[in-house]
């Protein structure tokens, strides 16, 4: 990405459009709304409470990283999206219990206005859901003009500048990529003739992008993930990232893993387990799409340790992975992890993680800064796999011949390096010589 000579302004309002719209998304509308009317602080969100040092440290500038870069205002977000229920915003938050009835009660006028169109869905893809409120297109290509219709009505509706997509549903059955998905061509292709490589999301990306609006995958879905996708981006000039927000348990593993190799220490075994009780829980439920998620919280530790480097210390690693749904839980999951290390001489120890965590609080914030953050890089010209948004998911989306980046601590550098670039700011290299010279 060269470095934008202009950054075109903020102006005017930013649609966020949202398939799904359950308790991830149901959070961050209410949590935005909330925020606005000060009953709460936007915790979590980088973009709105984190700082960015810009020079020497001996320069004392450190601004707040929305001072620092253009980003949309929160006053300035109109929130929309399709669901496979018809329930209004208040009502779906209502229903997935994740924030305090008081805290909805007091934006309620705000949340009734935010109703979501009728979804794309089908059965084969999500098997643990079942919905009402869905298209009636017979074919998938007739679906892709009704999400585009529902785009550009959104669009005028709502007196919107700019639109961002952000996948917040469900996770699909496992796909593996397909010769459809090669090139533009073929996806078209394979659309038309209502091929079962391509799924739902991936009509809702399609769309998206022949629309000229961003496409974010928060789920571990294949989506945009494909050759066809990523050319579509390129020629559109339209950013690409994804995939699957890193909340909970996999957050604590991009935290962990790093100190574990930065201090060379063995892992032997690092067992999972995760019980949940919301939608993602019900649908994870179902051992085809568990596939799909597993796959995404399996790599992380593969690419961060490097293996095929220090084969001594990662080289017989056991690393399992097991969600379980428990509906008394809700949204409130319960992660457990156990991990079996070794040190000097090979001496075994052991780290016990129970990490109960709130899956849609953790979500929410990510969800705002990814949106943000596109449209900035929308507006810098920049189009393709925003791979400087890695530092959010689970299974970042890299350029092909690239493995994929998943330290944390790598990625916020990544992150906010790739910010001062945007304002032709110096890098920042945390190699210090100059202040003993």
């Amino acid at each position: 990405m060269d470095q934008p000579s202009t950054i075109k302004p903020a102006n005017g309002k930013l649609g966020i459009l949202m398939p799904g719209m359950g308790a991830v998304a149901t959070t961050v509308i209410a949590g935005v709304e909330a925020i606005k009317a000060g009953l709460g602080q936007p915790i979590g969100s980088l973009s709105q409470m984190g700082t960015i040092r810009l020079g020497k440290r001996t320069e004392g500038r450190s601004p707040l990283i929305k001072d620092f870069v253009p980003l949309a205002g929160l006053d300035d977000l109109v929130f929309g999206g399709w669901d496979v229920f018809p329930d209004d915003a208040y009502e779906a938050a209502a229903h997935a219990g994740v924030l305090e009835k008081d805290t909805l009660n007091a934006i309620e006028e705000r949340l009734r206005t935010v109703k979501p169109m009728k979804a794309v869905f089908d059965r084969d893809y999500v098997r643990r859901l079942e919905g009402s409120h869905i298209k009636s297109g017979k074919d998938k290509w007739g679906m892709v003009l009704e999400v585009r219709e529902d785009i550009q009505r959104f669009k005028e509706d709502n007196g919107v500048d700019r639109l961002v997509m952000i996948w917040c549903g469900s996770t699909e059955i496992f796909l593996e990529p397909n010769p459809v998905h090669n090139d533009i061509e073929s996806l078209e292709k394979a659309i038309k003739e209502n091929h079962t490589s391509i799924a739902p999301s991936m009509i809702y990306a399609y769309a998206a992008l022949q629309e000229g609006v961003p496409f974010l995958n928060g789920a571990p879905n294949l989506t945009v993930d494909i050759p066809a996708m990523i050319q579509l981006a390129k020629q559109q000039g339209v950013p690409i990232g994804g995939k699957d927000f890193k909340t909970g348990q996999t957050l604590m593993k991009t935290i962990l893993a790093p100190g574990f190799k930065a201090r060379m220490l063995g892992v032997r075994g690092w067992f999972s387990t995760n019980i949940l009780g919301n939608r993602d829980g019900e649908v994870l439920d179902d051992p085809y799409s568990f596939k799909t998620k597993e796959v995404s919280k399996l790599d992380v530790l593969e690419y961060i340790l490097q293996p095929e480097l220090h084969k001594e210390l990662y080289g017989d690693i056991y690393h399992k992975v097991r969600i379980n749904y428990y509906p008394p839980r809700g949204d409130e999951k319960e992660g457990w992890d156990n991990i079996d290390i070794f040190g000097w001489l090979g001496y075994p120890m052991q780290i016990k993680v129970d990490f109960l965590c709130r899956d849609s609080i953790l979500a929410a914030p990510l969800v705002l800064d990814l949106v943000l953050f596109t449209d900035l890089a929308q507006r810098c010209g920049w189009g393709g796999i925003q791979e400087w948004l890695s530092f959010y998911f689970k299974s970042p989306q890299a350029a092909p011949d690239l493995y994929p980046e998943h330290d944390i601590f790598i990625q916020l550098m990544k992150l906010k390096n790739t910010l001062r670039f945007m304002m032709g700011e110096d890098l920042i290299t945390h190699l210090g010589q100059e202040y003993y010279d």
